[in-house]
């Protein structure tokens, strides 16, 4: 099991909710795969690939989409 990192989704601005977003994305992967070393290994593979880059981005958008609205869309 790994540490205990998220204790809220709540952020004071859309900026950190953001950065909240890239946060989640990427603990995403450490979970599904929690060997570093294979992490860099594949970097290779999908920092090039337009298609990869695009998906990440995707990810992240739906991340944000769960923080703006657990923040209520900083209203």
């Amino acid at each position: 099991m790994m540490e205990k990192w998220l204790d809220s989704l709540i952020t004071a601005t859309p900026q950190e909710g953001f950065e909240l977003a890239i946060k989640l994305a990427r603990m995403g992967v450490k979970y599904t795969q929690p060997d570093a070393d294979i992490r860099s290994k594949l970097r290779p593979v999908y920092e090039q690939n337009a298609d990869s880059l695009t998906l990440a981005s995707q990810v992240v958008a739906i991340h944000y989409q769960t923080v703006a609205q657990a923040n209520n869309y900083w209203k």
